[in-house]
């Protein structure tokens, strides 16, 4: 690998939204390679302006400012690189293959219950758009204490609890892969490979009133979900996607 990119990792105690303290960094015109950690995120976020809770100390939540090269209409495409780093140190700690999935856009799965969650914003500067990728990854939360019978953590998967480190490997992983999005361009062939969405049966929730079933063909240039459903392929920007196997 390269130098590291990562220029400071700060560590909070405690604080509100670590989204929230990165993008400001970015209002202010601060640089690329900035993580804001931390074990106790009082305010958190997730997509679709769902809220991301957990006890204090059970979940690592981090933010990290880029300053991404490609065009703006690319930059969906930070999401994914961020799950696929994600899943691939998650997938790191488990000893059995097939227990950590990837969901489209960019779910991490342990025996198919989600353990990750991940929200990309875009900041406007006068000197250049800046992108701030937040993760929650839940570690050491027990079963009572779950938001939703669908989520998990590494704890209840029996998995290595080590928020440093674990944090550690998901900035390894995702710099390669950025570096790579950045040079090339193309990081869709790697995706489609790595996410179980893709060959697979699905219920995309669209919304309240539509759902869409069919089988995952790929994502498009822009990481969008393709479906081949009864009526031809269908692209989704966005939707939560079920893999009908999982019942979830």
């Amino acid at each position: 690998m390269s130098v590291s990119m990562w220029r400071e990792v700060r560590w909070l105690d405690h604080t509100g939204s670590t989204n929230s303290d990165v993008a400001e960094e970015a209002r202010r015109g601060g640089a690329e390679g900035l993580v804001v950690a931390t074990l106790e995120q009082r305010a958190g976020r997730g997509r679709m302006d769902r809220t991301w809770v957990a006890p204090p100390g059970t979940s690592l939540a981090f933010s990290m400012l880029l300053e991404p090269r490609p065009e703006l209409p690319q930059w969906g495409w930070l999401s994914l690189l961020a799950g696929m780093a994600v899943h691939a140190a998650v997938d790191g700690l488990a000893t059995e293959l097939g227990r950590v999935q990837l969901k489209w856009p960019n779910d991490v799965l342990i025996d198919g219950r989600k353990v990750c969650g991940i929200l990309s914003e875009r900041v406007e500067h006068q000197d250049g758009a800046r992108a701030v990728i937040g993760i929650g990854i839940n570690v050491s939360i027990g079963e009572d204490q779950l938001p939703v019978p669908t989520a998990t953590s590494l704890r209840i998967a029996g998995l290595r609890e080590d928020p440093r480190e674990l944090l550690e490997s998901v900035l390894e992983h995702f710099q390669p892969l950025y570096e790579h999005w950045q040079g090339a361009g193309e990081v869709r062939g790697e995706y489609q490979r790595r996410c179980a969405s893709i060959g697979t049966p699905l219920r995309i929730v669209v919304d309240a009133q539509r759902v869409v079933e069919g089988i995952g063909n790929g994502v498009d240039e822009y990481g969008r979900l393709r479906v081949a459903t009864a009526s031809g392929i269908e692209t989704f920007a966005v939707g939560d996607v079920i893999h009908a196997r999982l019942a979830r």
